[in-house]
């Protein structure tokens, strides 16, 4: 009770999202060799995973840790009171390499938005792909094993 308190609590100071936790899936478990994840069930029926880590962790990082948990992502909360954030980051990271360039587009930023820093990490998530949530494991021939059985798709609504 007291850690799904301080989880709703770092979020809300974080990302400034309301994030009532209902049911906590998976609770700190391991997603690299430094990072651990949460995968919780809001109120509202919204999956969030949320990723903390003692090391930097890059944008780049935190999209292959989702896609090797099993799980899909429909949206990267930036943080709170930067709805722009990875895009300014991208354009940064841009000019530093391209000091000449004026006119940058979208698809020049698309790798280098992978290099904004992002930790913590908020991710919205649209499905668990077979029902099966994945968490780190060294002594894993894969490095993943099954942390949890989940069924979840998010069904879009107008």
């Amino acid at each position: 009770m007291y850690d799904e308190l301080a989880l709703e609590r770092s979020i809300k100071e974080y990302f400034g999202v309301e994030a009532d936790v209902r049911q906590a899936i998976v609770f700190r478990v391991p997603v690299s060799r430094t990072a651990e994840a949460t995968l919780f069930l809001t109120t509202k029926k919204q999956l969030y995973l949320h990723i903390t880590c003692q090391s930097k962790l890059l944008f780049g990082d935190i999209k292959k840790i989702v896609s090797r948990m099993g799980l899909k992502a429909e949206l990267y909360l930036p943080p709170k009171g930067r709805p722009q954030y990875f895009d300014e980051v991208g354009r940064k990271k841009f000019n530093e390499v391209f000091p000449g360039r004026k006119h940058i587009s979208d698809e020049d930023i698309i790798f280098y938005k992978t290099l904004a820093p992002y930790s913590p990490a908020l991710i919205l998530i649209s499905e668990v792909n077979n029902g099966v949530v994945y968490q780190f494991d060294s002594d894993s021939t894969t490095n993943w094993r099954p942390a949890a059985k989940f069924t979840y798709r998010r069904i879009r609504t107008s």
